[in-house]
This record gives structure tokens, sequence and C-alpha cells, in this order.
């Protein structure tokens, strides 16, 4: 690969930024994920990943996906202790073309590239071509955002904060559970339940109303303890899923997504995990709506298991700024 053909991507969460460099053809080399909070900035990060891959080329175009809403010059991130000016960050890079996007943004763009063995199907229903694509996803946060189909065939990602909207409680249990929630934080949003935060919330929470001892376990521990046979931990993961279902029919009928809703995030397609979604309520409670049941029965529902989604999206982005 010659020095012109490669390009910086990165996906960057509250927990983990993941790096590699791309090629004009769209190959991924030297892919590596390191730890935000070890690293005091985003271009500290990067330099370090750079210094590790002992590449020796020059890098002039990058594409980063950011994980909190990018809506200037000026980025801080909502789970992460970064802030960063992106002219700066170009300028710390030595970069000639840098562009960052939501990270959602670049899940949503990764969907056209996806190949068959990078999706898993849950349900039934079957795309509907010319229509919005939803991604929603729990990781560290809650993503969400919305691909809208454009006449030349292409695509734009629409970026959102859907995942802090007000979440709905359509069971008692549930309710019971954004009420304690509610007296804690005020504003009970979908990501305080719907994701890697909100998995500890849901567990701490049930804790309570059981009568038990509280404990503040990480989401690993939960997943893990989960798989293992703990009835509480599985039922936080079991009622987040069948909220993350509830959510995603709601993200459905607002956007029209007939062209399909697709799960991403760093949750849902860990191994083990992926099963417990197949079984739990996510597609009864993504179809439950009342009179429009069999709307949303005809959209399908998928998760992304190619292993770097937004990889794909970002090189799209950068895509028409390498050298021809």
């Amino acid at each position: 690969m010659s020095e012109l053909s490669m390009g910086l991507i990165a996906d960057v969460g509250g927990t983990n930024a993941r790096f590699a460099l791309c090629s004009a053809k769209g190959e991924f080399v030297f892919p590596l994920t390191l730890e935000c909070k070890k690293y005091p900035s985003l271009e500290s990060a990067a330099e370090a990943y750079l210094k590790q891959t002992g590449y020796q080329g020059k890098i002039k175009n990058a594409a980063f996906a950011i994980a909190c809403p990018v809506l200037g010059d000026r980025v801080s991130m909502t789970n992460s202790d970064w802030s960063f000016s992106i002219s700066e960050v170009k300028n710390a890079l030595r970069l000639e073309h840098l562009t960052v996007v939501n990270d959602f943004v670049a899940q949503a763009l990764a969907v056209p590239y996806l190949k068959n063995d990078q999706k898993v199907k849950i349900g039934q229903g079957e795309a509907a071509k010319g229509f919005p694509i939803v991604v929603v996803g729990p990781g560290t946060g809650l993503g969400v955002s919305i691909l809208v189909p454009q006449a030349d065939g292409g695509w734009t990602a629409l970026a959102s904060e859907g995942g802090h909207a007000t979440m709905p409680a359509p069971y008692p249990e549930e309710e019971r559970i954004i009420a304690a929630l509610r007296q804690e934080y005020g504003h009970v949003s979908a990501e305080r339940v719907v994701s890697g935060m909100g998995l500890t919330n849901l567990y701490k929470t049930l804790l309570t109303l059981h009568g038990m001892e509280t404990q503040a376990l990480e989401p690993a521990e939960i997943t893990e303890k989960a798989l293992n046979g703990d009835a509480l931990c599985r039922e936080a993961v079991q009622m987040m899923f069948g909220l993350l279902g509830t959510l995603a029919g709601n993200l459905a009928l607002t956007a029209g997504a007939l062209g399909g809703v697709y799960i991403a995030g760093g949750i849902v397609p860990r191994e083990g995990l992926l099963e417990m979604f197949k079984e739990s309520s996510f597609r009864v409670r993504f179809e439950a709506k009342g009179r429009f049941t069999s709307y949303l029965s005809r959209i399908p529902t998928y998760v992304m298991k190619a292993e770097y989604p937004a990889f794909l999206g970002l090189y799209g982005l950068l895509e028409k700024n390498f050298d021809k």
C-alpha cells in the first residue's frame, strides 16, 4: 500500500476508542482498541495508536465517529471526559482532512455495506426498498440514527439523540423500576435503562425492589453472571432487551422504517448474549403496538455482527478524500 493510500479511522465510545488504518480500497489494517480512560485526550490516543502500529507513512485523511452530538468545532463527549476542537486535533495530527460524525451516523452508514454473514435476522418481516432504516444500539450509552434513501441510490444518515428521549414503561414491573429511577435522576431516558449504564441501573433497582442489599456491579459482571445462571442478573438483561424492543418499535413507527431496524452497539452481538436476545421478548415487544402490530410485523429486525461496523461507515466518508 502506498503512503497516500492510507487513512486513519476511529470509532470512539465512552469506554473504548477503536482505531484502524484504511486503504483506498476499503481494506482495514492494524485494528486496535484503546481504553479511553488511559489517555488524556483523543489526539494522544490517536498518536499512541500510530506509534503502536509502527506505521511510517504519511496520513493525510481521517474520519472519526464520536459517541456524542457533533454540532460544531468543539465536541464534548457524553460518557467520557474527552472534549476537543476538531480543527486543533486536525492540526495536532497534521491531517489535510478530518471528518468527525456522531458514532451512530457511522453505524448507520455501515448498513449498505453489510454482508449476509455480518447480520442476524430476528423474527419475521422483509425489507421494502426505498424506505428509511433505523439503527439503534446499546453500548456504554444508547445510540440512534436514521438512514434515509436518496434519489441517486445513496443514503443519508441523520444524527439523532433518540437515546435521550423519555423511556416509556408498558408493564407494571417496568413502571416500578422507572418510577424508582425517576426519584434518583428526575428524567429517565431510554439510555438510563437500555445501555451498559442502564443494565447497572436495572440490576441495582431490582435488588432494592426485592429487598436485597444493593450492589453496583459493572455491566460486564451482570452479563457474565446472567450467562452463568444468576436469576436476578438474567432478569435485568431480559428486561433491558424487552425495553429495547419497545423503543425500537417506537422508532420504527416514527421513521416509517419499512427498510428495517438494525441493532448495533457492543452488548447484544456479544457471544452468549445474542442467544439470550433471540429468546427474549424483544421481537414481541417490537410488534406490540395495538392497531399497528401488523404494520410492524412487516419490518425486519437485524443484529449487526460485523466486528467493526462503524469502520465500514467511516470508509464511506473517507473514500472521497483519497488520492486517485
